[in-house]
């Protein structure tokens, strides 16, 4: 599902005829999905430099992540992101749900999503050797889901039977961890903005 050209904006006009605060949830969505597809370089930094926010604490979030990625050089984000997810062997954090779930990787919950994506039509892209339920690619895979890339824009009980199942079990603690790192203080604030849409979209779903 990855495709490593995730670039982070939140400047569109949802023309597929989705519903404004839709439109915004999928591009949060992409966007914070895209420093872990691959190392933060010069365009993903500039497009989250360039991102505003507002009082909310989501908003306060956005802006944090917009002052860490103005201060952040691509050089030390490279080097932040092979020390946080790569490392010898592994890196400090596992950014896969199988682990965060099980300890393992490939493990019940790797199988259980790669069922859910056969039954939406979602296909694994054989040139990522990565495991499915890597972080990226399971935040990628709710923004298809509400806009609409895999079919039809999914129903909010199809999105939150995803999220439930693939995402708010595991995910919040993955951006809690992220929150606390010392390699990238860009990557720490990802990981703030992580954990505070992570809360809200839980909240949402439970109205829904």
């Amino acid at each position: 599902m990855r495709n490593n050209s995730t670039h982070a904006t939140l400047e569109a006009d949802p023309a597929n005829g989705l519903a404004p605060e839709e439109f915004l949830r999928a591009q949060i969505y992409q966007l914070i999905a895209g420093p872990f597809s691959a190392p933060a370089g010069p365009e993903l930094l500039d497009a989250f430099a360039a991102i505003g926010g507002d009082s909310s604490r989501l908003g306060q979030a956005l802006k944090a992540c917009a002052e860490a990625a103005a201060n952040a050089s691509p050089e030390a984000e490279d080097d932040a992101y092979h020390e946080l997810f790569v490392g010898i062997g592994s890196g400090v954090l596992v950014p896969f749900g199988s682990y965060y779930l099980t300890g393992f990787l490939h493990e019940k919950p790797l199988a259980r999503l790669r069922r859910d994506m056969a039954a939406i039509g979602v296909e694994h892209n054989p040139d990522i050797k990565e495991p499915e339920d890597h972080i990226s690619s399971v935040l990628e895979m709710m923004a298809g889901l509400i806009e609409g890339r895999f079919g039809a824009p999914a129903s909010l009980s199809e999105q939150k039977k995803f999220f439930d199942a693939h995402v708010g079990v595991w995910a919040p603690h993955f951006f809690k961890d992220l929150s606390e790192t010392k390699q990238s203080a860009f990557y720490a604030a990802v990981g703030v903005l992580g954990s505070i849409f992570m809360e809200i979209e839980a909240k949402a779903f439970e109205y829904d």
